[in-house]
């Protein structure tokens, strides 16, 4: 696992040492993605590459980057693992023999070097099983090409920054590397804004700044001096396997479906096993960790390492069933109890990590369990995906049974009927209401009735389920937050995909394989991890395993109730069921708490109103509302306000 950063400029440059000290100070922005080399190359053509190295494969000076390729045709700097290199070796062993060259050491992106001068750069990366993202220079046809894996494991930013002949144009691994270049304007995209208070991220190709965009997964960008307009083909499409898997469905029995996905299970492990490195796995005790790690040690001659970390607070630890599982699957376990005041002490490390605004509290404890994880091991195993491919969400089933009964009433009543709940305020219908609520039945006898009759709206005005799911990950309505800035449209708002043939729980669940998981959860763990110099490794998306969990018919995902359900068989034939069968639990912090307590007075000096006016970003009005409701214990407003608080503390660092 490494780190890249990179310039292309408009004209081309003679500056040659001057560009080589710029690299190397870009480069030095995300030394902890590679604190083990580090290397820099330019040339006159005006492209400069830079490359941060975590030495997992071949820790000789054969690995070192920017790499060559043997002909001289191709420069790489390349981030991630190709875990079939060597299969790809084999294939290109007459290749390499013709050159007269042979191979210089045993690294992946050797590899890949090779395989762009026989095949050419797709041919090649729609052979790779992997994690990766590159940016490669073609020195014959003077044209740049960056890379992503299918899933979106690794992150590569990029854009044009300056106009005319100082434009240039800049590609790294993280947001700080780019801005360590002399021309980037750091020029805040309102427009991204609304997104992340919706989300609480900001979906990919949106960043936070101006001009700079995240390449979206599965894709390879092509752009020269000549053209500079960015061209982006997708080589990998998930919505395709999506629709594809479900035209092609699985026709065998149950039985052999989990044989069929215990063997890809077994052998994506396996592969993500590789390394010349210490070796270990995440393990919260849930379905999806302990898959990962029963099947780790069952190709193990010597105990995994394990590593959980648990929480005092009810309702937040999952250690002790973690534990239990590390001791049936006999690995060598390290767990930590966290102190409130531990967990803490991270927060004012988040703006950095993640370099633009992100609002995943569970950053916290993925940052303390990869922490812990390093003092032992330079790679670990993750659980990760395991719900998006196996329906493990709640919200799945639950905007289900919402549309069902919905999408029942034809559309213009429902939109009428929405419309009148909406012609009063929340506050007018509470007003009205108020004075009857104790004649109403007991199921509409809620807190906050105008409020839940206005969420009522929404799920009538709702055109398919995509807007019901829309709306329950929510969290601001940005419209009446960001000043100044215009929601762009998204697959999930505006842009609604097609997904031909999937069932309204299918549709949620590619959704959020597209969004949330690139955008949210592998952001998370990712930027938590490298914070540490740790390579993570995610097995469940191994595109092979992807594209089968895609052909499972839905009653092999959920049945008599229970999500995950093939996914617990192939568990259950190494842990006993009585070790996993209870509560979904998330991986969380009481940051509603904290709020409340130890983080009020961080919270409310962020929060202060003349310090968002003076910021010019958000009304006040509507964050100070609920900030008092949720300092008092009225209502309980965590995810809100994170979101706003993320913000208010990356923009005080940036």
């Amino acid at each position: 696992m490494c780190g890249l950063v990179g310039f292309l400029e408009g004209v081309r440059s003679s500056g040659m040492d001057e560009a080589s000290a710029l690299l190397g100070r870009m480069a030095a922005t995300i030394v902890s993605r590679g604190p083990d080399d580090a290397g820099v190359w330019a040339d006159g053509a005006g492209i400069g590459l830079a490359h941060r190295r975590l030495s997992i494969l071949d820790l000789s000076p054969a690995g070192h980057q920017p790499m060559a390729s043997a002909g001289g045709r191709y420069m790489i700097v390349f981030n991630g693992e190709i875990y079939n290199h060597l299969d790809i070796r084999r294939e290109l062993a007459a290749a390499v023999a013709a050159d007269g060259q042979g191979w210089r050491g045993h690294s992946d992106t050797e590899t890949l070097l090779a395989g762009f001068a026989a095949w050419g750069i797709r041919a090649t990366v729609e052979r790779c099983i992997g994690m990766f993202a590159f940016a490669v220079w073609d020195r014959q046809e003077q044209v740049l090409t960056l890379g992503r894996d299918r899933l979106g494991e690794k992150p590569l930013y990029y854009g044009w920054q300056g106009r005319g002949d100082a434009a240039c144009f800049l590609f790294g691994s993280e947001l700080k590397a780019l801005k360590a270049h002399p021309r980037f304007s750091a020029d805040i995209d309102r427009d991204a804004l609304c997104l992340l208070m919706r989300h609480n991220y900001i979906p990919a190709p949106h960043s936070i700044y101006r001009d700079i965009f995240k390449l979206p997964a599965g894709c390879l960008l092509t752009v020269s001096q000549r053209r500079r307009e960015p061209r982006i083909e997708a080589y990998w499409s998930l919505a395709d396997v999506a629709v594809d898997g479900v035209r092609a469905p699985f026709s065998g029995s149950a039985e052999q479906a989990t044989d069929a996905l215990e063997d890809l299970l077994k052998s994506a492990v396996g592969q993500q096993m590789m390394a010349d490195v210490p070796l270990g796995a995440f393990l919260s005790g849930g379905i999806d960790s302990s898959t990962v790690v029963a099947l780790m040690q069952a190709q193990s001659s010597r105990p995994v390492k394990t590593f959980s970390i648990g929480f005092h607070e009810d309702g937040y630890n999952e250690a002790e069933h973690a534990l239990a599982v590390a001791r049936h699957l006999g690995t060598d376990h390290t767990e930590l109890y966290v102190t409130p005041q531990q967990a803490l002490d991270v927060i004012p490390r988040l703006p950095g990590l993640y370099c633009e605004p992100f609002a995943d509290s569970s950053q916290i404890p993925t940052f303390l369990v990869s922490q812990l994880a390093r003092q032992q091991v330079t790679v670990s195993l993750s659980g990760d995906a395991g719900d998006e491919l196996f329906a493990g969400y709640g919200r799945y089933a639950r905007n289900s049974r919402r549309w069902a009964r919905v999408a029942r009433v034809p559309y213009g009543v429902r939109s009428m009927t929405a419309a009148g709940l909406r012609a009063l305020s929340p506050d007018t219908w509470q007003a009205v209401l108020g004075p009857v609520r104790p004649l109403m039945p007991r199921s509409l006898r809620k807190a906050h009735l105008g409020e839940k009759l206005h969420q009522g709206a929404g799920t009538l005005a709702a055109r398919r389920v995509d807007d019901l799911y829309l709306e329950s990950i929510s969290r601001w309505n940005p419209a009446d937050l960001v000043l100044g800035g215009r929601e762009p449209s998204t697959c999930l708002r505006g842009q609604p995909l097609a997904l031909e043939g999937l069932d309204p729980m299918q549709r949620l669940m590619a959704l959020d394989a597209l969004v949330y998981l690139p955008d949210d959860i592998l952001v998370k763990v990712d930027r938590a991890a490298m914070g540490v110099s740790l390579e993570s490794r995610v097995p469940f998306l191994d595109h092979r395993v992807v594209e089968f969990a895609w052909r499972l018919p839905q009653s092999l995902k959920v049945r008599d109730g229970a999500a995950k359900w093939i996914l617990r068989q192939v568990l259950y034939r190494h842990v006993p069921r009585a070790l996993i069968e209870r509560p979904k639990m998330g991986f969380g912090v009481p940051v509603d708490r904290w709020l409340r307590g130890p983080l009020r007075d961080w919270a409310d000096s962020l929060l202060d109103e003349s310090r968002l006016r003076r910021d010019g970003f958000f009304d006040p009005a509507p964050i100070r509302r609920k900030w008092a409701e949720h300092v008092s214990g009225q209502r309980n407003w965590q995810y809100h306000l994170w979101g706003v608080l993320m913000f208010q503390a990356w923009l005080g660092e940036s």
